[in-house]
């Protein structure tokens, strides 16, 4: 998924010869911390609420304030969890995407990119979820592809993440595209896989609902 089926124009744009009070006003109304700050369509940096909170004469014109732009872009090309990591890493409400020239063409926002990946073949299909936890040293999908397949079963969608306090043991988590996990699941057991835990479709889909509305609530404060 490349980044520029998340390109929104809806974020407001900000010459640097606009006020700093504009630029925190813009960030009330539309729920964002950071703002692309542009000159002559091209892209300045991103100015951010603190610092501009910093200013103490808000009438003052962006480019006439000492604040520090933050420096992150993406290009056309890149792929969504690019921005994803990016906005983990540096804590951004939004990226600026623009050419090689370095003119602004739009801005990716955490609501964008969280809603476009709920949208990932695999998330909506029918089906299952089982959890493992694994040590890293002993993680094969192929083995975990062929437990699947040898009971009748397809995996549609699988992802691994880290465990925080456990930095030898990672999380499996796999998307079945049956609902009866019971012989999945006796044969997970039978290869000593740790199964941490199993979901029917509607159970997963209440979680992953209420996870989802959480999340937006979180990002709309």
């Amino acid at each position: 998924m490349l980044i520029d089926s998340l390109i929104t124009q809806d974020v407001p744009v900000l010459k640097d010869t606009d006020t700093v009070e504009q630029a925190l006003r813009y960030m009330e109304d539309f729920k964002i911390t950071h703002l692309p700050i542009l000159h002559h369509k091209k892209l300045v940096g991103l100015a951010a609420e603190n610092e501009l909170l910093d200013v103490l004469d808000t009438k003052k014109r962006i480019s006439d304030t000492s604040i520090a732009f933050l420096k992150p872009v993406l290009h056309l090309g890149q792929h969504a969890f690019d921005a994803l990591r990016m906005m983990s890493n540096l804590h951004l409400s939004l990226i600026p995407v623009t050419d090689e020239k370095g003119i602004y063409l739009g801005s990716i926002t955490q609501k964008s990119v969280v809603e476009k990946l709920a949208n990932l073949s695999g998330v909506m299909e029918q089906g299952g979820i089982i959890e493992l936890e694994i040590n890293k040293n002993d993680y094969s999908l192929t083995q975990i592809a062929g437990i699947v397949e040898g009971n009748d079963a397809k995996i549609i969608s699988l992802y691994v993440t880290s465990l925080p306090d456990d930095s030898s043991k990672i999380e499996v988590t796999i998307k079945i595209n049956r609902e009866d996990l019971s012989r999945i699941l006796q044969t997970f057991s039978r290869y000593n896989y740790t199964v941490k835990a199993s979901y029917h479709q509607a159970e997963y889909e209440d979680d992953l609902k209420h996870r989802f509305n959480a999340f937006i609530k979180y990002l709309d404060i």
